[in-house]
């Protein structure tokens, strides 16, 4: 129950914007506008904060980080397969596999911290901070085969795949956070959580949705349930590895979704339905004994 209501704010908040929303009836250039905001300005000073500041020491818990990078790439996988399987076009399947495999890093940090206190945050700030530059350019590069300008022009000038390889490259340089700067990424990447995600019914095949659900919720927590057993982690490790896998997609799935392809239906479909079923998925995830 206590996790449960640690996921319920996120909920929360995406009830609200619906409310404000249908109560002032906001006309297509303001949700135009505070989605730029957010695409350009807020998720990327939330990224590069987060892996700025984030404890990464790759060589001694680098079995437990390339055990995070594999359960992303098998999102990544069965994700894609929705598109044989349902006969979806290139930009739906773009789109809306995304919520296969990204993650929604607040709700981790939150409930590692308030199950496993200061050394879960530690140890899930190390592994969401790897996993983040990943989720990121794969969800690019699917989506910029739809770009203009080439796909290599897209990724290499891309928002969020910059702000996360200038995070990640600050943090491995060992260079200090300035207090000032700390704060104002802090208050900007705060804000950029509840901005810019509206609910809308959803696009393609319930069939696909139901898919992509099942892969965020169900199946990759499950391969790093085998993965943990398999490679013999035991305690705070495990139950942080289950918690990275089993969190729902991140709200800016649906900022990138918009900005690059022009529709995030399907997306904020995935996130909201996710968010609210993952109130009961990772409790029962991390409550669950590990393979002996």
């Amino acid at each position: 129950m206590q996790t449960a209501l640690l996921i319920l704010p996120n909920f929360v908040i995406i009830l609200v914007g619906l409310v404000l929303a249908r109560r002032f009836d906001f006309g297509r250039d303001f949700w135009d506008g505070l989605e730029k905001l957010v695409y350009y300005v807020l998720f990327p000073a939330l990224l590069f904060r987060a892996l700025a500041i984030a404890r990464i020491d790759f060589s001694t818990a680098g079995t437990l980080i390339a055990a995070a990078l594999a359960f992303t790439l098998a999102g990544f996988a069965l994700s894609l397969a929705a598109g044989p399987l349902f006969g979806l076009g290139r930009k739906l399947l773009a789109t809306g596999s995304q919520c296969g495999y990204r993650f929604n890093t607040y709700v981790g940090l939150a409930v590692a911290g308030s199950v496993f206190g200061t050394p879960g945050v530690a140890l899930a700030a190390l592994l969401l901070g790897v996993m983040i530059p990943l989720a990121n350019v794969l969800a690019v590069a699917m989506l910029a085969a739809h770009g203009s300008r080439g796909f290599l022009h897209e990724l290499a000038t891309h928002p969020l795949v910059v702000s996360s390889l200038a995070g990640l490259a600050w943090n491995v340089a060992g260079l200090p956070l300035p207090g000032f700067a700390d704060q104002t990424l802090n208050l900007l990447g705060t804000t950029a959580l509840p901005a810019g995600l509206r609910i809308e019914a959803g696009q393609g095949p319930a069939a696909a949705h139901a898919w992509w659900l099942a892969v965020k919720l169900f199946a990759v927590p499950a391969i790093a349930w085998a993965l943990a057993g398999a490679l013999e982690f035991t305690g705070i490790e495990a139950k942080i590895l289950l918690l990275c896998a089993a969190l729902p997609t991140a709200t800016n799935a649906y900022i990138l979704a918009v900005r690059m392809a022009g529709d995030g239906r399907a997306v904020a479909t995935q996130v909201t339905v996710g968010t609210v079923l993952s109130m009961a998925t990772i409790p029962a995830w991390l409550a669950l004994p590990l393979a002996t």
